[in-house]
């Protein structure tokens, strides 16, 4: 069996700390993490448009319908819960464009 006695007399090695730039991202994690925040940007701008566009689509079929329904001389009901003989107020100021606009 050979002699392991040298083992307990020998100093164990210290344990050597990177250096501090090697625990840090760099400029590719820079880069990386900044790439992935513009794009989540330009995601979340593209969603509220698509979102602001379908509601006007809505706002807007409704109107149409609206119009189409007092053109026959129909009482339905509009959104609102009024119905579209008393003063059509349930959809003024809506317009494809957008609120405030037209």
């Amino acid at each position: 069996m050979p002699d392991l006695r040298w083992l307990a007399v020998s100093p164990s090695p210290t344990p050597t700390t990177p250096p501090p730039e090697a625990v840090t991202p760099g400029v590719a994690g820079f880069v990386a993490i900044a790439v992935v925040a513009v794009v989540i940007v330009l995601l979340a701008i593209d969603m509220l448009r698509r979102i602001r566009r379908a509601q006007y689509r809505s706002d807007v079929n409704a109107m149409l319908d609206a119009e189409e329904a007092a053109a026959r001389g129909e009482g339905t009901e509009t959104r609102g819960g009024r119905a579209n003989g008393d003063d059509g107020d349930a959809l003024d100021g809506v317009s494809p464009e957008g609120p405030g606009k037209g």
